[in-house]
């Protein structure tokens, strides 16, 4: 793939050249040149859009594609298709599929579906047989295979020895852990912020206390055990004290934050809309001052736009038993660069990468070209027309956004729309 990028402001602290307009020159899929004005004596496809700024791609550590099992939710190709219109070079994609991710094979036939791709696939492997919570599955078989990670999406691990084992066996091989903080008898059958609002509606409530409870008996385990754990999706204030505290302490833990649970709270579901039904819920705005701090000091590792693509069938339905989840790739950067400088938020889309085994690529000359290209400056009311995902259950139709996103070139591939 060859492209010359013209007069691109780079935004990326690593490279020589940030925070300058450049023309960038790419050669089969290695940056060549950068310089203030670059002829195009080979015929390379330009690149040349209003207000053009570029950073290293973007990498997502939780999104949902449904391929295989669900396709009717959303697939593969059209997943990573929508990743890359939204900026992410590489995504972690979630154990939730039927068959469940949980063996070698699994692993092997989910990351070859992204072998020609713009934006690469990274398999998380369930941590249990078929999601069970009962025992372990082929963890070392699927690292082995390429999987980054090992968790139950959004299924706590109620068994404390479960976690404990995993985690002890996983240090053999350096693997990292993921476990969902819910404590299920905490939470119970509770569909939103156990609040005020959730009296208001009628609606059963689940506590902050199910979240900080489960968290804190995996950061003793933690500490017991040693290993590596990522937590995903924390969404309370005691949450961001717990693991600052477990930093501090020399723990090896992270965790990330969903895009939404920084935006809205519970207060802000409306006529029962079901794409406000997510989980964690959406809490409080003491909490999402708590998770704005944590990503500010660096107690929160990354983001995460949590997308999880449903059909009308799953949420066009009573709020109690609407399934959980928006979708979110297309809106993440939108709903942060209303939150940060854009430094910062290029910063919190990138910072994850190294956690799952990624090298963050630089914009520099003879770095391999992993970028995303965008607009930070546009703003506009996300709706319908600004979703490609297959299905349609976004929590930010309607919001206003900031920024948007021309696509991305990396894996000596380009994908670009205007």
């Amino acid at each position: 793939m060859n492209a010359l990028i013209k007069s691109a402001t780079i935004i990326d602290e690593k490279s020589d050249f940030n925070s300058t307009t450049q023309d960038i020159l790419v050669e089969n899929g290695v940056i060549t040149a950068i310089s203030d004005s670059l002829k195009n004596p080979n015929n390379y496809n330009v690149v040349d859009l209003e207000n053009l700024h570029v950073s290293p791609g973007w990498f997502d550590s939780s999104v949902c594609f449904g391929e295989p099992g669900f396709e009717d939710r959303e697939t593969i190709e059209n997943g990573l298709r929508v990743a890359a219109k939204s900026g992410f070079s590489s995504v972690a994609m979630n154990a939730n599929t039927h068959p469940i991710i949980d063996t070698r094979s699994s692993v092997v036939f989910t990351k070859e579906k992204s072998k020609t791709t713009a934006t690469q696939l990274l398999p998380i492997g369930a941590l249990t047989a078929q999601g069970e919570g009962e025992h372990l599955a082929e963890l070392f078989d699927m690292h082995d295979a390429g999987s980054v990670a090992f968790g139950d999406y959004k299924s706590p691990i109620s068994n404390p020895n479960t976690l404990k084992i995993a985690l002890l066996y996983a240090s053999s091989f350096d693997g990292l852990i993921q476990s969902f903080p819910q404590e299920s008898h905490i939470a119970q059958q509770g569909v939103i912020n156990e609040n005020i609002t959730s009296t208001s509606l009628g609606l059963k409530g689940k506590p902050e206390l199910a979240e900080i409870l489960q968290l804190s008996r995996d950061l003793e385990i933690l500490e017991y055990t040693g290993g590596k754990l990522h937590i995903p999706t924390i969404s309370t204030e005691k949450s961001v004290a717990l693991v600052r505290s477990a930093k501090a302490r020399g723990l090896d833990v992270s965790c990330s934050v969903a895009v939404h649970n920084l935006i809205f709270k519970d207060s802000d579901i409306k006529n029962y809309n079901t794409n406000f039904k997510v989980s964690p819920p959406l809490r409080t705005q003491n909490s999402i001052e708590a998770l704005l701090g944590g990503l500010e000091d660096g107690t929160i590792d990354m983001i995460t736009s949590d997308h999880n693509p449903l059909t009308v069938e799953d949420k066009k339905i009573e709020f109690d038993f609407a399934l959980n989840g928006t979708i979110g790739l297309e809106s993440a950067f939108g709903a942060l660069n209303t939150l940060f400088p854009i430094e910062k938020t290029i910063a919190l889309l990138t910072r994850g990468k190294t956690r799952f085994g990624l090298k963050n690529s630089s914009i520099n000359v003879g770095n391999y070209c992993d970028m995303a290209l965008f607009n930070p400056e546009k703003t506009y009311v996300f709706d319908h027309e600004h979703i490609h995902s297959k299905s349609k259950n976004s929590i930010f139709i309607g919001h206003n956004l900031k920024g948007t996103v021309y696509g991305i070139i990396a894996n000596n591939t380009i994908e670009i729309h205007s």
